[in-house]
């Protein structure tokens, strides 16, 4: 059982000893437990134990929310004292919701907001966020983003795609030395496959919607990825740089921040 678990077991825990010996009535204990675990918005169920479950709290996905909904839920977070990171907020969201809350931050290139309750201790050992093309930017601003909230040293090297292979080369010593590596590219994603090949450790890859016609939003890029010859190469979906630091960040982690 992980430690947050066991936290959350051991409230539960004390809220039906309370309850078993009449401190509290059934009523009590339900609000108690619901407190706990959930605020009930109506139209979002915010998870509040979430962090102690994985380690990392609940985060908001932007994209066909509207302000006042985004708002409540980053309050809802906020009154409870977690970290708040919101992506796919769009520059007009981003105004009003600063209208609302002025201390969170808007990262404009990575579609993201933040606000840092808990200062996380920062790895030793970092993450490598590698984009083939400026395009590909924006994705990996918000995978960059993300590890760093969650207490990851990041190091970005942007542009290096295989057209112009001696661009990667020159950076290919930074690299080799991150814990992990996270590759964002589009076109027909084959930088990581070059990647996969010159590293020994785990390495993430995010197909993203760049490309002409042929690249099919995003579906070329996957499809190379997926069959990728290089080992130790995961995917995740297109576009998703939140899910490429997300994992990133639990194998950055594992072992401690001293790594």
């Amino acid at each position: 059982m992980s430690k947050g678990s066991v936290a959350v077991a051991s409230e539960i825990k004390d809220i039906l000893n309370k309850l078993a010996r009449n401190q509290i009535g059934v009523d009590q204990a339900a609000e108690l437990s619901s407190q706990k675990t959930v605020s009930d918005l109506d139209f979002s169920k915010v998870d509040l134990e979430r962090q102690k479950r994985t380690g990392y709290p609940e985060v908001i996905y932007g994209e066909g929310k509207t302000v006042d909904q985004i708002v409540a839920i980053m309050r809802a977070l906020h009154t409870n004292h977690q970290n708040i990171l919101a992506t796919r907020i769009l520059p007009e969201q981003a105004a009003g919701i600063q209208k609302a809350l002025p201390n969170v931050t808007y990262h404009e290139t990575a579609r993201c907001m933040t606000e840092v309750a808990t200062r996380q201790p920062e790895t030793k050992s970092f993450i490598a966020v590698v984009t083939a093309g400026t395009t590909d930017i924006p994705v990996a601003e918000e995978a960059a983003v993300t590890a760093e909230l969650y207490g990851n040293r990041v190091q970005k090297v942007y542009d290096v795609g295989v057209a112009g292979l001696q661009r990667l080369l020159m950076h290919i010593d930074t690299i080799r030395q991150a814990k992990v590596v996270i590759v964002v590219a589009g076109m027909e994603g084959a930088l990581v496959s070059v990647v996969g090949g010159l590293v020994d450790v785990p390495v993430i890859a995010v197909p993203t919607s760049v490309g002409y016609g042929a690249s099919f939003k995003g579906m070329t890029a996957l499809m190379a990825m997926l069959n990728s010859c290089a080992s130790g190469v995961t995917v995740v979906n297109i576009d998703n740089g939140f899910g490429a630091a997300y994992s990133a960040s639990m194998i950055n982690h594992l072992g401690g921040t001293d790594d």
